[in-house]
């Protein structure tokens, strides 16, 4: 199995303060369309194909695998992503939260296996790896906070 964690703060130095709320406009325009968040080209698909009072599914297209993901909002505090299909199953999520200090985080933690694939294989360990480098999840929290920085800056959040 896949366990990764990464808790990045909001408001880091230099940068131009979010709300919770902000954030959490940029994190639900995220779980809806994933195209406006990763690098042009990553993402070719983002549909939401149902959605109800306590979910939404979203199919997607990401680095050239097709996704079915199901996804939940705890408004203003968490996004849940459960991988129904695709190379992964688990579930990965974003919470925001303050820490002792009171000051807001973005944290990412998953729990995933990768389908048809042996527990501890080497494609496993290889995605582990990946999930826990410097280009893993925390890059992404970076990410996502830059973009909604960014749409917020634009007026498209």
């Amino acid at each position: 199995m896949i366990y990764s964690t990464a808790t990045v703060p909001v408001n880091a130095a230099g940068e131009t303060p979010l709300t919770r709320d902000q954030v959490w406009k940029g994190l639900e325009a995220k779980a809806r369309d994933a195209r406006l968040f990763l690098p042009e080209g990553l993402c070719t698909r983002c549909d939401v194909t149902e959605e109800s009072a306590t979910h939404f599914v979203r199919e997607a297209t990401i680095a050239g695998a097709d996704l079915r993901e199901i996804i939940t909002l705890e408004p203003q505090r968490k996004v849940t992503f459960f991988q129904a299909k695709g190379p992964r199953e688990g579930a990965i999520v974003n919470e925001l939260f303050e820490d002792e200090a009171g000051a807001l985080q973005l944290r990412f933690y998953c729990y995933l296996g990768l389908r048809d694939k042996a527990p501890g294989s080497p494609e496993e360990q290889a995605e582990q790896a990946s999930f826990d480098s410097d280009r893993g999840y925390k890059a992404a929290l970076l990410s996502t906070l830059k973009r909604t920085r960014e749409l917020l800056a634009d007026g498209r959040l």
